[in-house]
Formats: C-alpha cells, structure tokens, sequence
C-alpha cells in the first residue's frame, strides 16, 4: 500500500507539473523561462508522428525528433534524409547547451542523453516525463570525451516502444585533442545506426500488444496494430512474451532505412556504429575476412587501435572503427556483416519466431548482411592511422571504497516480472546497496547466472549505467555456458571508456565506476527495452 500510494501521489504532481507550457527541472520546482546566460547552441527537438518510404508501397507511420536550431553553428543539426531517425546533434566539449524538448506526442515522454555526464534533472529520468503538449527545457554543460552518444526517449513502461517507433538520434562531441589527431572528417566521417522492425503486410511497424486504436500510430499500446491475432500472440500474450525475451524484428534498417550499397572513396574512413536496436546483439565482421580496426568505444577515443576479427555490439553499445578503402581495388565491395553465434537462452528461438507462431524471420544470433560498401574508381589516397589515439589511465580497483567486497547486482525474474536482485523498479527508490557517496569509487559486479528466472534460464543482457562512464575490469563465465561464450568473447573491447556492457549467461562482469559533479537518483538497467520496461531497471543515490 505504501508503494501504491507513493506512486498515485507521484502521478499526481507528475501530472500537475506537465501541463502544456511548463518548463521544469525538479518534480515541483519550475525552472526559469530563460538560462542566466546565453547558451553556445540552442535547439529544439519536437517530438512528432510523421510518415516515412522505408519500403516500396506505402508509407510507415513514425515517431520521430524534428530539430530546430534557435542559436549557435549551423553545422551543430544534421537530419538524415528519408530517415525517421534524427537529427545528429554536433556539439564540442565545454559548449554550454539548451535543448527544449516539445511533445507532441499523444502520451508522456522524456529524453535521455544516453552517455551524458549530466545533472540527474538533465538525465531523462522518467520521474521527469512530460505529458502531451508540454515542454522540457535541457540545459547543461558538455563534460564528455570526444566520441560517438546518442539521445532516446525514457518513459517508465514505454521505451522500448518509442525508440520502436523512431524516436532517436545521434549526439556526436568533438574536442582539441580529437582535432589534433586528423581523423577522417566530412564525408568519410560516417554514421551507421543499426536497427531491426518487423513489417506488417502495409509497410507498417508491428510491435507486441498492439491494437486498433490510433489509425496505426504507437500509442499506448499499439503500433501500427498487426500483431494481435498472429498465431499464438492474443490477449496479452505478445506482451508478455516481449516483455521476458525482448523484441527482435526480420528486417534490418541502417540510420532507418532499408541498406542500400553506400559508395566511398578510395581513402581513410571513420565509421560510427551504434546498435540501436530493442533487443538484437550484432557480431559485426567484414564479409572478406580482414580485421576491424576499433579507434572508439562508448566513452570516446581508445588509447590506441585495437584489431579485432569481430566486435560485439549489445543493444546501445558504440564502437567506431578506421577503415582504408584506400587499400581496396577500385570498384570493388566489402560488406559488414553480423555473424551468427550462440545467443544465449532463445528457447528455440523464441526471442524471433518460433512459439510466438510466426515463420521465417532473424533470431537473435542469425547472420545476416548490415551495410554493403562499394569503392569508387578514382584514385587511392591510403592514410596512417597515428598508433596513439588518447590517452586513457589505467583502471585501478585498489581506489575503490569497496575493493574488497564489490557490490552485486543480478537480474532476476518473479511472477513473470523482471527485477534486480528480486526487486523491481521503484520510481523513487534507492536501497542502500544502490546508495553511494559523490567523489568516490566503486567496484560492481553484474551476475547474469539466471537466479530467479524461468527455470533458472538466463539470456543476455545490455547493462547501462546512467549519468558516467565505467571502466571494465574482468569477466568470468561459468563453465556450463563456456561453449556459447566462446563464440562472442573474443570480440568485446573493454579497453576504454563504457557506459553500456554485454553480460552474456553465464557471465560476471565487474566494473569500476566513480561517483563525480552530481549528486541525485540515476538509473542502472538492462538496455534491452523490454527487459527494463518490465522492471529490469533501478535507481542509484549519489549522496553528497
């Protein structure tokens, strides 16, 4: 009953606080109209229903971002044509920043500025959700490294269907230190937003529970209808089905849109990857067989190149890699690809087809082709990458106020519901566990060994910690899941700055965080949507 009635009481001043108009910062103050000093860029990102030609035929319907520069470089907005996706937002370290969110949205949401180190009022906590025709103004300082972030909706219960919908977009930092370094720049600096949907027989976006209410638009509970009434998925069954094993779609979209053959120029290129998809993890390799060059992870710049045969990319991870076509012949084509492997607990595929009575379709795990890449037949302009990229410290837990004794955090499962060490989400709590103290360290370990679950069944998971960036210090797998682990492991990159880490079954992962600048309630949650819009998310307390 206390929970119950904390979280009417909270509706209540939620819904009090987003009337159309308000601006606001904490749940019950009002910010000001105006910043205390004008802000380097001002933007602002109107959330929207719109219709984009994905496919031939008709139109799908999309929630997207529409940008609007109010103040500062023109360069700072990019939107990516026939995309739902957008805009890329370019901004540089220590620009001071003002985005004013408007929804026009037919239900309540929130941006979350995923990477950001920002106020916890800047974060896009879902405490902070705005209801339809409502304003949130943004405004912060960019701390972060150069690299590659990106921005997505935050609502409690309902990310994983907006991003679904198209609401997301990429938020790229540049620096001095970046400049310096001559980095592939303009044209041959290139983003790559992966996704996966599934089509209905209209071209339009099918996403578990959906209905018949707003023509084929994702409101609460729809989008675009259609898979109601596809084999086993009636009632509620579709929900639930997502809600334990995620959403996974049979047609791959590149920056949202169907891959076509992308042409370049027989010189360096910098290429941004980011999995944006619900649920799905990419083995991401070239079709030739030759080595991924990694420069970049979520934080930014590693220290130096890493080869890698394949990388692993979980729902939300970056990775950015050099590539030469340079040193390719003149019209010939690499692909990047996803390799198959061992996905973990797909119960015969049921996290794509299988028991959810559907035919054909992309497990998770499936291979399948990303983006096709086709050299152009003027001249070659090979490059060299600089070995040293940005210098990075060494992690050291011995900093830490817990090294010996790392706090463990474990998804579980009850009654059907998804937790963190047997509790669910909590809009306003923290448990001391989640309590730490701001200018200090911490080791955490998340255990994915399936405790609590369906028949003690764990499945991967994409755990993210809002508001920093972490270091990875190990990974242990249990000796049962050894073989499925030994198709993935050898393409994690762990060497820089994360703020989004696969734990496959089987898997401890420990990492090193430290608590700096902000105080307040952040969130930790499985990135795979469904997984944390079913309660596989919690708050952490930064204490001062």
């Amino acid at each position: 009953m206390d929970i119950d009635r904390r979280e009417l009481l909270l509706r209540t001043a939620c819904a009090l606080a987003a009337t159309p108009g308000a601006v606001w910062a904490q749940a019950g103050t009002a910010r000001t109209a105006e910043p205390p000093t004008q802000p380097d860029l001002h933007l602002e990102l109107h959330a929207e229903a719109g219709e984009v030609p994905i496919r031939p035929g008709t139109p799908t319907r999309v929630w997207r971002y529409r940008g609007r520069l109010l103040r500062g470089d023109a360069g700072a907005l990019e939107t990516m044509p026939g995309s739902y996706l957008g805009p890329l937002i370019r901004v540089r370290r220590g620009q001071r920043v003002r985005i004013d969110l408007i929804n026009a949205l037919p239900e309540s949401t929130i941006i979350h500025w995923h990477g950001l180190h920002v106020p916890d009022d800047m974060d896009g906590h879902p405490r902070f959700a705005i209801a339809p025709g409502a304003r949130y103004a943004y405004e912060f300082t960019v701390r972060n490294r150069a690299g590659s972030y990106w921005f997505h909706p935050h609502p409690h219960g309902r990310t994983g269907a907006q991003v679904y919908a198209g609401l997301a977009g990429l938020f790229v930092v540049g620096d001095d230190e970046e400049a310096a370094l001559g980095l592939p720049a303009g044209a041959q600096d290139i983003a790559l937003v992966i996704q996966d949907r599934d089509f209905d027989g209209d071209n339009q976006f099918v996403y578990p529970g959906g209905d018949s209410g707003s023509p084929g638009m994702p409101g609460r509970g729809t989008m675009g209808g259609g898979m109601m009434g596809r084999g086993m998925m009636r009632g509620g069954m579709g929900s639930m089905m997502a809600a334990m094993m995620g959403v996974l779609g049979d047609q791959i979209l590149v920056n949202g849109g169907a891959p076509a053959v992308r042409e370049v120029s027989r010189r360096p290129h910098r290429l941004r990857l980011l999995n944006g998809a619900n649920t799905r993890t990419l083995k991401l390799a070239w079709s030739d067989g030759s080595p991924l060059t990694v420069i970049g992870s979520d934080g930014g710049l590693l220290s130096g190149p890493v080869p890698r045969d394949y990388v692993m990319l979980a729902p939300a991870e970056r990775v950015e890699l050099w590539v030469d076509f340079g040193r390719r012949d003149a019209g010939s084509e690499v692909a990047l690809r996803s390799l198959a492997f061992e996905a973990g607990a797909d119960m015969g595929g049921m996290m794509g087809r299988g028991m959810m009575g559907r035919q054909g379709g992309l497990p998770d795990g499936a291979a399948f082709e990303v983006q096709r890449f086709r050299i152009d037949s003027g001249p070659a302009q090979p490059g060299v990458l600089p070995q040293a990229l940005a210098p990075i410290t060494p992690a050291d837990p011995r900093e830490a106020v817990n090294a010996a004794q790392p706090k463990v955090f474990q998804p579980t499962m009850g009654m059907m519901v998804w937790g963190i060490n047997g509790e669910s989400f909590d809009m306003l709590g923290a448990s001391e566990l989640e309590t730490v103290k701001l200018g200090t360290q911490e080791v955490w370990e998340f255990r994915n060994e399936g405790r609590g679950s369906m028949m003690g069944m764990a499945m991967p998971h994409s755990m993210h910690v809002h508001g920093l960036q972490f270091r990875v210090l190990s990974r242990a797998v249990s000796r049962r899941h050894a073989d499925g682990y030994a198709t993935v492991s050898a393409g994690f990159v762990d060497d820089g700055w994360k703020d989004t880490v696969l734990v496959m079954p089987g898997e401890r992962v420990r990492l090193l965080l430290r608590f700096e600048d902000y105080a307040g309630l952040f969130l930790y949650h499985c990135h795979m949507l469904e997984h944390e819009d079913s309660g596989l998310m919690r708050n952490y307390l930064v204490k001062a």
